[in-house]
């Protein structure tokens, strides 16, 4: 297999724009947000994200080659590979938030080094998590329906990429229903523009052309440039953060999201597989978590991952130069101070109709690389991510609206109430949204076994529930002043509910008789 074929140039702008949208919003979180100054930001994170992106995206390139020469085939594509945007918002107002506003009420002479000091201990523990279990995930894949594992990633493709992204495409029409109709006819209608120029080029093209036309670009004030800034270790400081126990502090919140991305990884995988790529799973999450570490020893606060949407970039013709592509594209982005000049001049509405693609895709596969009978657990499976989904808009609105903000109502128990009376169970939301990875799979896992009339099989599944909800990783939360965070304490109703589900399921081969007929 070469190096590069044409399919890669499209790949390379899909997962490229992907990973660009998460830099511009590391970009726009760490000023606004945290108030990192340049030098922090452009100097420390920025290179430490280059570093962790360049490490994992030559390795799965370098991997689908092995895997291509292995197998004698031309086809293989490269997992796709970047920052985990969950863990992104769950470092920035999880972690270093609270702790550069717990570091300025102790009258801390600098809040914010406290902050990067706390996001790059997250970032190791992280990093731990995703390495270090990466040497039983294999055994947990292997125990695991296909449509358990498929269908939660279909839950975040539809939600948190495809709904959100087509939202965006209707609240700028002139932009978005063009660029979506070339990618529509490229990619659903298998067909070239004359020239043979990629799919993903003419979309982007159109959408900058559309989106200076109608006034959506240039974004903001002209780009000042910040030089260039080489990546360089930060043992020191690193040593520092980790000495002053920010590990054992927001732990409630690195096991859960180090958890988050190991399974998350592990789903990827599969979907991999799915699509006709077999990648061993151990070495795959191991790069993975290096690279998290890698992250956290250069400067940056914010863990990898293994990416959704390898079957997109796959179906597109990628293989494995648009890895390489996207290892060097973000690197040059990152040390050379011109993502200012980027998110000036290209606004992601120019490229979201390939995002979009990529979720109906993934949400697409959960249906077709799993048998005809399974189709109930993987809706069961979407659910769980399109609630969360939910419950982020319904704070993203009481947020607008002024709820959780400095001169506003915080966030409390009050809400379940409000919401109560116009008949929508938000605390079921806000339940649903932690841990929701796990309850997916653990849902759609429970009704394939149901399906099968493995009952004690379904039973154990429920019976995780409830360790999980003993553990407080899925379901438990509680109210901060803007927002629910998970809470690692015993969720006891939750985990009573699984249990009394598995000891159902348990008995059933007792209490049951198989009925096949057409009625219910």
């Amino acid at each position: 297999m070469r190096w590069f074929v044409r399919g890669d140039i499209d790949g390379f702008f899909g997962l490229a724009l992907d990973n660009l949208v998460q830099l511009l919003l590391v970009d726009a979180l760490c000023r606004h947000v945290l108030g990192f100054p340049d030098a922090l930001l452009y100097g420390r994170v920025l290179p430490g994200v280059a570093v962790s992106l360049l490490v994992g995206n030559v390795y799965y390139a370098v991997q689908a080659r092995r895997l291509a020469r292995a197998e004698g085939r031309t086809d293989v594509c490269a997992l796709p590979y970047g920052i985990n945007t969950v863990s992104l918002f769950g470092h920035v107002f999880l972690v270093m938030l609270p702790a550069k506003l717990g570091a300025a009420a102790a009258g801390h002479e600098d809040p914010v080094r406290v902050a990067w000091h706390a996001g790059l201990a997250a970032t190791i523990g992280s990093g731990l998590i995703e390495f270090c279990g990466s040497f039983v995930a294999d055994r947990l894949r292997r125990w695991t329906p296909r449509a358990a594992l498929l269908a939660t990633l279909s839950g975040i493709a539809l939600g948190f990429i495809s709904l959100g992204f087509l939202f965006r495409t209707f609240a700028h029409p002139m932009v978005g229903l063009p660029t979506l109709g070339v990618v529509m006819l490229t990619y659903f209608g298998r067909v070239r523009f004359r020239g043979n120029l990629p799919g993903g080029l003419v979309a982007v093209a159109v959408g900058v052309a559309l989106a200076w036309a109608t006034g959506l670009a240039p974004v903001g004030a002209a780009p000042q440039g910040s030089g260039v800034h080489l990546p360089l270790p930060v043992a020191g400081e690193l040593a520092a953060a980790l000495s002053e126990g920010y590990v054992l502090t927001y732990l409630s919140v690195i096991v859960p999201m180090g958890l988050f991305n190991l399974v998350g990884s592990l789903q990827n995988i599969e979907s991999a597989e799915a699509a006709g790529d077999r990648f061993a799973t151990a070495p795959s999450l191991a790069v993975n978590g290096a690279g998290s570490l890698a992250a956290g020893l250069f400067g940056s606060v914010f863990p990898t991952t293994i990416y959704i949407g390898h079957p997109g970039w796959k179906a597109m013709g990628a293989r494995a130069g648009y890895s390489v592509l996207n290892g060097v594209f973000v690197t040059l982005v990152c040390t050379t101070g011109t993502l200012s000049a980027i998110a000036w001049a290209v606004p992601v509405d120019a490229g979201m109709a390939i995002i979009l693609w990529i979720g109906i895709v993934i949400t697409a596969q959960a249906f077709e690389a799993t048998p005809r009978a399974h189709a109930p657990a993987v809706v069961m499976g979407l659910l769980p991510g399109v609630g969360a989904w939910g419950a982020l808009m319904a704070k993203n609105g009481l947020r607008a609206a002024g709820v959780g903000g400095p001169e506003g109502p915080p966030f409390s128990p009050a809400l379940v109430d409000a919401f109560a009376a116009t008949d929508t169970w938000i605390a079921g939301a806000f339940a649903l949204e932690q841990g929701f990875i796990f309850t997916s799979m653990l849902l759609a896992a429970a009704t394939v076994a149901v399906i099968e009339r493995r009952f004690r099989v379904a039973a154990a599944w429920c019976a995780a529930g409830c360790a999980l909800a003993l553990a407080g990783l899925v379901h438990g939360y509680r109210f901060t002043p803007g927002d629910t965070v998970v809470d690692l304490s015993p969720a006891l109703p939750w985990a009573l509910g699984y249990g009394a589900v598995a000891l159902l399921f348990a008995l059933a081969p007792w209490i049951t008789t198989p009925h096949d007929g057409e009625g219910h």
